[in-house]
């Protein structure tokens, strides 16, 4: 079972205006590990998400899931 942990990361730096490596410097990682995170290709511990959750301001489920988010602005037609 692959252990997949998905966010919105990316998303929400751009909303705010954050570049990557002024998210890394206020998380004290390196600038390549936010994009490592961002394209799923690193699965962030505990202490690292509860961070980016905090910087953002926001709850950790709002950040992170174990299941692919919904696209934003998708509409549903009816069949």
């Amino acid at each position: 079972m692959a252990e997949t942990v998905y966010n919105r990361i990316a998303m929400l730096r751009v909303e705010r205006g954050v570049s990557r490596r002024e998210l890394s410097q206020a998380l004290g990682v390196h600038y390549r590990t936010v994009g490592y995170l961002e394209r799923g290709e690193y699965s962030p511990s505990l202490y690292l998400a509860m961070r980016i959750a905090e910087y953002f301001e926001l709850p950790m489920e709002v950040v992170f899931s174990l299941s692919p988010f919904p696209r934003i602005g998708k509409v549903d037609h009816p069949a």
